[in-house]
């Protein structure tokens, strides 16, 4: 769609533009609008109705509303953001500087400035901030036909209605109603006699991640969110989870990838300078400790003149030990991350990467023992070799295992304690443990 609209646009054929975004949703046609030249954009968005203005708008990547936001006209801007849902207007806010929320927030309606800052005032990265305040809380004397009346009058200003939220005179929350059970209960049932009275519910300092965990586990479309005094001020629908599912998952495998990091950005859109700047620190570091190896290796120079044949194997212990301990701090960084190892405790799932390293350096070690011989004829260095991997295996499963839980207890994101740096660990350890080994076996 997006070559078809951009071939039109550029034909000055806006009437066909516009028929081309007619049956497509709203999420479609923001990733239409982001994929144009960024002069087309707005011409594409001014095709819109406003009400299908709105749902786009909400869709779109920060940096393209920005942009968006610089070249309409105040009042356009205005009526689009007034009739965003606060949550996403919350968001939208979080990326604007802040002459530019401070104004345009002074002109909201009443009510919606109240609802941006209400979630504007709790921290980043809560619950509080990304819970919507439109939602429909009842009492529990009413029946189901008076709650029937109360959500066809509330509906369009709430984000959810599959959930009425059931409170006390102070707002404490004290029950939930599901959809389904208010429609298949007698008329006169009143609300109190169907409601859960045990609510999961979250606080409004809750992080973003344990509230998506919650939704996750119990298949909520939407969970509800309280103050310290439990009483009900927002929910959290299934929809801004996915978003922070993948925000977090983005987070975690930049990290990953040895350092980089994206603060909220769309990488391939970032300034290359930017993009190098970010990268070269975690480089530069790996650069250092990477020299360490190549003085250990300079340091056993006379063993090397001895037994030329050890340096061949170099590359290969320090490869496979990193690629062990890569995948042993992969999975324990999943682990921490979705809570599955939650019960397992440190020592247990240290221990068992431990013995699934020894197992693999059994198995690889005898491989490469059989290889080295077969190759250099010379049973030990091929027994160094051998020996070498063995130890070099466990280490590197331990190490990554062990170092992510290490990151997390000095309050670090465990999943800095990525590939590359499990990697030059292993390697500066490894070397020091093959020549170790080699003196030993040859006697030298």
């Amino acid at each position: 769609m997006r070559s078809q609209l951009q071939i039109l646009l550029e034909q000055g054929n806006l009437q066909g533009a516009k028929q081309v975004l007619v049956p497509v949703q709203p999420v479609d046609i923001a990733e239409a609008i982001e994929g144009l030249p960024e002069a087309m954009q707005v011409i594409a968005f001014r095709l819109l109705s406003k009400s299908e203005a709105i749902e786009v708008y909400e869709n779109l990547d920060s940096s393209v509303q920005q942009s968006l936001i610089e070249k309409f006209k105040h009042q356009e801007v205005l009526d689009i953001v007034d009739k965003m849902s606060p949550d996403d207007r919350a968001r939208l806010f979080d990326e604007l500087p802040a002459k530019v929320v401070r104004r345009l927030q002074s002109q909201l309606s009443p009510k919606e400035r109240r609802a941006t800052a209400l979630l504007l005032g709790y921290e980043e990265g809560t619950a509080g901030r990304i819970m919507t305040p439109e939602y429909i809380s009842l009492k529990e004397n009413l029946t189901v036909t008076e709650t029937l009346e109360q959500i066809r009058s509330l509906a369009k200003a709430s984000e959810v209605v599959y959930y009425l939220y059931i409170t006390d005179n102070s707002r404490h929350l004290t029950g939930i109603v599901s959809l389904r059970d208010l429609v298949i209960s007698a008329t006169e049932t009143t609300m109190g006699e169907i409601m859960t009275r045990d609510v999961v519910y979250v606080y409004t300092y809750a992080d973003q991640e344990e509230v998506a965990r919650m939704i996750q586990r119990y298949d909520f479309l939407a969970v509800p969110v309280v103050d310290r005094e439990q009483r009900l001020v927002g929910i959290v629908t299934v929809d801004d989870v996915i978003d922070i599912l993948e925000q977090e998952a983005t987070e975690d495998m930049y990290a990953v990838g040895g350092g980089v990091q994206s603060e909220g950005d769309n990488y391939f859109q970032t300034n290359l300078f930017t993009v190098a700047r970010r990268r070269v620190v975690w480089l530069f570091v790996l650069l250092l400790t990477n020299t360490v190896t190549g003085t250990i290796i300079k340091s056993q120079e006379s063993i090397l003149q001895q037994v030329v044949a050890l340096a061949a194997f170099i590359p290969l212990l320090t490869g496979t030990g990193g690629n062990v301990g890569a995948q042993s701090s992969t999975v324990v960084i999943r682990g921490l991350n979705t809570d599955e190892i939650r019960d397992l405790g440190p020592g247990q799932v240290i221990g068992r990467e431990a013995l699934a390293g020894l197992l693999l350096g059994v198995i690889l070690g005898t491989m490469a023992t059989g290889w080295a011989y077969w190759l250099q004829g010379d049973l030990s260095v091929a027994l160094s070799v051998g020996v070498s991997l063995i130890a070099i295996a466990l280490l590197a499963s331990v190490a990554g295992s062990a170092l992510p839980f290490l990151f997390r207890h000095l309050g670090l994101d465990p999943a800095l304690m990525s590939a590359p740096f499990i990697t030059t660990v292993v390697d500066v350890l490894g070397v020091l443990i093959y020549f170790n080994i080699a003196k030993s076996v040859l006697g030298l």
